[in-house]
């Protein structure tokens, strides 16, 4: 197993699902590698080394296995990492509450992005098994 994950997850746009990003991290690795495991961090520290953050978010965008987002809180920055990994032809698997949001009909439209909505939290952690399973 030992994928490595590329976790999206909004920063500057919000962080109104940091814990949730943080339950979803903790669970991935138990089983493989989160190249970006703080964007599970409750405290983030925030950089505004942009270039810096630029270079080190692609690079780990490269070496990743996959991707794995969780995308409800819009993000401009997400957005990109998700047409760089789509780009590189890093699988895409998004998770999303559509209670919560809409998605753009620039995911929902492509099919490149597996796109999977939930309404529970619980619902995310078979997904993922799924996922992390059946990754090469």
């Amino acid at each position: 197993m030992n994928k490595k994950v590329y976790f999206a997850g909004s920063i500057r746009a919000g962080r109104v699902d940091a814990e949730l990003y943080h339950r979803m991290v903790t669970y991935i690795q138990k089983t493989d590698t989160v190249l970006t495991e703080h964007v599970g961090f409750l405290q983030l520290k925030e950089s505004r080394d942009d270039k810096r953050i630029y270079e080190q978010d692609t690079a780990w965008l490269r070496e990743a296995d996959l991707l794995i987002g969780e995308v409800t809180c819009p993000s401009l920055g997400v957005g990109y990492e998700l047409a760089y990994a789509e780009r590189f032809g890093k699988p895409c698997y998004l998770f999303y509450n559509p209670k919560k949001t809409n998605l753009s009909a620039m995911l929902t439209g492509d099919p490149y992005f597996h796109i999977f909505p939930y309404e529970n939290e619980e619902e995310i952690f078979p997904v993922l098994d799924e996922i992390l399973s059946a990754a090469q």
